[in-house]
């Protein structure tokens, strides 16, 4: 889940007392049951005695789990650590189920008005005390700056642009990774969304699930003057009036689609332990019928039981999205004695892959698949059962491809090639 919460925290509060909004996010919660949860524009949590920048209470963090999280699930929940070296206003954190996942590092941080963290996950696995071998899922959060000018776009284009160039330091391609927050873009034609959907690197493209794999829209997308189309996706607003339930935030109902949660092409394609499920991505209490109205208006949202509705309406101007994603049980340790024993492809390629097998697949059938950069697949090929070097005719075009080795049925490796 993402979810802008319109400066949850703040003191003195914008909206109303803390142990009511907690109240809100724990209805929201009990009801959407998020392994993940990433929570944008907090107010800024001091991050040391007398840090001015901070305007919720200290240790506010552990309020929302003691009284909003753990509250709707007990004990479940915990949260990486957050930072704010830009000293904005606000800040984003990200929660997490902790029976299921727990926090390695905190990857990479870029400073642009707010903080944009990368984070690495792990999965616990039911035998991970016995392989030590699991599946990594890394999640970046972000809070683009706003406004609809075009000196509001740039400042975004520029934002985006360094955090992938930041990510692109410590990556040879993405990692099952998620890209998700408020990047408050208008169309898809953004350089700030163009950067993530059409990177000049293909290696470190991300994918936005509505538009593919689920083909539910098609590019080029402008939500901003044609919001009915995206009637099913908008995140902004969940209210129509600019002084109810208070003056917080924006109003006019649902007119725009500026939350997203962009997926790595390994999620997308279920190459390395963990797979988008199709149609999935949703956003939880628009029912599509929100054009121009809140979240609350007639016609009567069914999208969730009333009390959620109104808990939405309540605890923010934004929708929280949310997507669905599966690690698929006993392939991690499989697939990584196989990359540690090695698949020798010969890189850059040209008129032919040259292809040599580890020892340990003598005598197996070996399936080869082979995608582009969109998931589509482009060659098929099967290799004789022997670890010599073999030669694989190509006339594939220049650019980036994923290439999926299986032997039983079962994904052994991965590799990105590159075809000159």
């Amino acid at each position: 889940m993402a979810y802008n919460v319109l400066y949850y925290g703040d003191r003195p509060a914008c909206q109303g007392p803390h142990n009511l909004y907690h109240n809100y996010l724990k209805t929201i919660v009990s009801y959407s049951n998020p392994d993940i949860i990433g929570l944008e524009k907090m107010a800024a949590i001091p991050a040391y005695a007398g840090d001015m920048s901070g305007s919720a209470p200290a240790g506010f963090g552990d309020s929302i789990l003691a009284y909003a999280l753990n509250a709707a699930f007990a004990n479940r929940y915990a949260y990486c650590p957050f930072s704010n070296t830009s000293g904005a206003d606000n800040i984003s954190m990200l929660f997490y189920d902790k029976s299921k996942l727990g926090y390695l590092s905190t990857v990479s941080s870029y400073v642009n008005i707010t903080d944009f963290n990368t984070y690495k996950l792990y999965y616990k696995a039911a035998d991970l005390a016995t392989t030590h071998d699991t599946v990594f899922l890394y999640i970046t959060l972000n809070h683009d700056n706003s406004g609809s000018a075009s000196s509001d776009a740039s400042v975004r284009a520029g934002q985006i642009a360094g955090e992938m160039a930041q990510i692109e330091t410590h990556f040879s391609t993405l990692p099952n990774m998620l890209n998700m927050g408020d990047f408050n873009t208008h169309n898809s034609s953004e350089a700030c969304y163009q950067t993530l959907v059409s990177p000049v690197n293909p290696a470190f493209r991300f994918y936005d699930p509505p538009f593919y794999p689920d083909a539910a829209v098609t590019y080029p997308a402008d939500w901003d003057n044609n919001p009915s189309t995206y009637a099913n996706f908008l995140t902004t607003t969940t209210r129509l009036s600019g002084s109810a339930p208070n003056s917080c935030g924006t109003s006019g109902g649902g007119k725009s689609w500026y939350d997203h949660i962009f997926v790595s092409a390994s999620i997308i394609n279920h190459t390395n332990g963990i797979s988008y499920v199709p149609h999935s991505y949703r956003t939880t209490g628009n029912d599509g019928n929100r054009v121009g109205i809140s979240i609350n208006d007639a016609p009567t949202n069914t999208a969730a039981p009333s009390s959620v509705i109104e808990a939405l309406y309540q605890m923010s101007n934004k929708y929280p999205i949310m997507v669905d994603l599966v690690v698929s049980p006993g392939v991690t340790a499989v697939r990584d004695a196989a990359v540690t024993a090695g698949v020798n492809i010969t890189n850059p390629i040209r008129d032919y892959l040259e292809i040599t097998l580890p020892e340990e697949w003598a005598g197996k059938s070996v399936n080869a698949d082979c995608t582009d950069m969109t998931g589509r697949e482009v060659m098929h090929f099967t290799l004789a059962p022997t670890t010599g070097t073999q030669h694989i005719p190509c006339s594939l075009a220049a650019g980036a491809y994923t290439i999926r080795f299986t032997t039983d049925q079962r994904l052994q490796h991965r590799q990105i090639i590159i075809k000159d």
